[in-house]
């Protein structure tokens, strides 16, 4: 027998996508724009590279499942330096994981109870991962709406008391995906005081917090606002961070959890037995990674120089706006078919984007994703820029149509 929450598993976003694209021939005279996933394209840092190569003898050894006191000490050191934080503790704070993704789905594992009729809060819409992570741990999931009449950020009021009541762990994600909005202090107050009263775990998903517009104004992490709100100890908060979007090593899968110690210790056994351990070349490599910030502020430079060739061009055509972190492009469609938009633009100009729809579920019938797509600027600003000029012609077409 299988586990029967496996059925209760919806397809991903991409295989959806997939689907949705079956029979659809692109003009084979335009080039293939792909902008529907998050991969990172900027090369990897030299600096990466090479510290993996000279260290691959370290392939001919076990590695411990709670990485090197270097590699954990250097990923406490950069959250010090980021953050501005005060108390951190490698060995105590600190635990390597195989990227965010890996650690927010493993993590369910052990924040919920699966006799307890659990519920997982998550924005809607969301990374999927989020709500796999709920169903497959026993929980049910409850979505709050994040949308545009909000700032795209969650409403925590909308969520009732008896929910909360129930309620073992939050995700959140900020910078956002796919809008790029920042939960702020006050924001952040609200959810520390319901954890506080409901003492529900809140996991901060943090993988776009190194690529933000302002260089004078990174966005505020969940670390630096416990502090801020003297929780040094960070009680019920798991910050997830990853090198793949901020060093461009998506292929490395490198990142990190940090935060209250006793559930750092929790989920150091629970990966004893996971054996989700980071291999000493990557270690080494991610080490180099988080002790530089040259390759990081260049990164940033350059989604930056594709948010300004290519927001003010397809603002003009769709609702968007650019947003202050992360690399997507979060844009309303004329006639609310993103589907339909997204399908004959594949076919008409060759260019791939994502429907909104696939990444937000109907609450009360009504999917608050129904209507956008996101545009992931992660190829060349060349390319970008050719997809935008694609775009703003099918887009004139087919507002003729609507």
């Amino acid at each position: 027998m299988l586990n029967p929450n496996l059925d209760k598993l919806q397809a991903y976003p991409f295989e959806r996508l997939r689907r949705l694209l079956d029979g659809v021939v692109a003009p084979p005279d335009l080039a293939p724009i792909n902008l529907s996933i998050g991969e990172p394209k900027h090369p990897t840092p030299a600096l990466v590279r090479d510290a993996l190569v000279a260290n691959l003898d370290g392939l001919s050894s076990y590695p411990a499942t709670a990485g090197s006191e270097t590699l954990r000490a250097a990923i406490a050191a950069w959250l010090v330096r980021r953050h501005g934080l005060k108390t951190l503790e490698a060995r105590r704070h600190v635990l390597p994981v195989l990227g965010s993704r890996e650690a927010l789905f493993a993590f369910a594992q052990v924040a919920i109870d699966p006799k307890a009729a659990a519920v997982v809060v998550c924005p809607n819409p969301f990374y999927q991962i989020y709500e796999g992570a709920a169903l497959l741990a026993g929980a049910t999931p409850c979505y709050v709406e994040q949308d545009v009449r909000h700032g795209f950020q969650c409403d925590w009021s909308t969520v009732p008391e008896d929910t909360w009541a129930r309620t073992a762990l939050v995700y959140v994600c900020t910078p956002g995906n796919p809008a790029g909005a920042v939960i702020d202090l006050a924001q952040w107050q609200t959810l520390f005081a319901l954890s506080d009263r409901h003492h529900f775990v809140i996991a901060s998903d943090e993988c776009y917090s190194e690529i933000y517009d302002d260089e004078s104004a990174p966005p505020l992490g969940g670390l630096a606002a416990a502090q801020a709100c003297g929780r040094d100890d960070y009680r019920r908060l798991m910050v997830f961070g990853s090198l793949s979007k901020r060093s461009n090593v998506p292929g490395m899968r490198s990142g990190f959890v940090a935060g209250d110690a006793a559930l750092i210790e929790a989920f150091l056994r629970y990966r004893t037995y996971h054996g989700a351990a980071m291999s000493p070349p990557v270690q080494a490599a991610s080490i180099a990674a988080w002790g530089d910030e040259a390759h990081v502020e260049d990164n940033r430079r350059q989604y930056r120089a594709k948010f300004d060739a290519v927001t003010p061009r397809l603002a003009a055509v769709l609702e968007t706006h650019r947003p202050p972190a992360g690399f997507y492009l979060w844009a309303r469609v004329p006639g609310d078919d993103d589907e339909a938009f997204t399908r004959e633009l594949q076919r008409q100009y060759n260019v791939l984007v994502l429907p909104g729809s696939y990444l937000a579920r109907e609450v009360g019938g009504h999917n608050p994703a129904r209507g956008w797509i996101r545009i992931a600027l992660v190829d060349s600003l060349v390319r970008c820029e050719e997809a935008a000029t694609r775009i703003e012609r099918f887009t004139s077409q087919w507002r003729t149509t609507r």
